[in-house]
């Protein structure tokens, strides 16, 4: 038996790169895999190629900073795919530029995307597992949020927040069954690390700094990643819960 059959998965941000790359493990371990992305086309073409490789995979369009948006694609994959039993709240956006040169408008479209969005999906997620009393969440944060990162400050600070909001709902939710966990990379070969490069000016210079800095030599890539989120959703991590885990290559190497 494969260690998530008969479990329904929700991944935020699922069609991008380290949403894909973590829908397609837990469709090869045996989950039903409910990939919500703003980009509903590129969603349903995980979700096709997820069938095409032999899993289960459903694409439900949904912009987590709306709650109707949340609401409406949450209830379409439960009635598709079974009631949610694992929730990885992977969505995210940023943008690298000193704090004094940003702009509230900014700040909101930040906050929104990176703190907002999963206020809403824990909000309409948490009451169903409640009353199944069973039920995985695993937030993706940031080493930002550990660490600091200078030109992220909003996005750090996001971050941070989600991993505060993690530990408190560990804490109150742990009676239900529930374990919330966070995993935090490091830099990343996605399309975000692509644009934060580019706002640093000299993106070349900045990556060829990260792999001087990160003493397992290169930059993290989005197959690095799965691995340690289904570990916090399965069963093997059934007594673990509030805890915060680095996949940064070493960069990082908070207590």
């Amino acid at each position: 038996m494969q260690r998530f059959e008969n479990q329904t998965v929700v991944v935020t941000g699922g069609a991008g790169g380290i949403g894909s790359a973590t829908c397609r493990r837990f469709a090869r371990e045996g989950a039903r895999v409910a990939v919500f992305d703003r980009d509903g086309e590129a969603a349903c073409r995980l979700a096709d190629a997820i069938g095409a490789e032999g899993g289960r995979a459903a694409a439900f369009a949904c912009d987590i900073t709306g709650r109707a948006s949340v609401d409406a694609a949450l209830q379409a994959a439960e009635a598709a795919l079974g009631p949610v039993t694992v929730l990885v709240n992977n969505a995210g956006w940023d943008v690298f530029r000193p704090f004094t040169k940003t702009e509230p408008a900014q700040w909101e479209q930040l906050i929104a995307v990176n703190l907002i969005g999963a206020l809403h999906m824990h909000h309409a997620v948490l009451p169903g597992m409640v009353q199944r009393r069973a039920g995985r969440i695993v937030n993706i944060a940031s080493d930002a949020a550990r660490v600091g990162s200078s030109g992220e400050a909003v996005y750090a600070a996001c971050k941070a927040g989600l991993v505060a909001l993690s530990k408190t709902l560990a804490r109150e939710h742990a009676r239900h069954g529930i374990t919330v966990n966070v995993v935090c990379p490091g830099p990343t070969d996605t399309a975000l690390f692509a644009d934060y490069k580019l706002g640093a000016g000299n993106p070349e210079k900045l990556e060829e700094a990260f792999i001087r800095a990160i003493p397992l030599g290169r930059i993290g890539r989005p197959d690095d990643l799965p691995g340690a989120i289904a570990f916090f959703a399965s069963d093997d991590a059934a007594y673990v819960t509030g805890q915060v885990l680095s996949v940064s290559g070493g960069l990082t190497m908070a207590g």
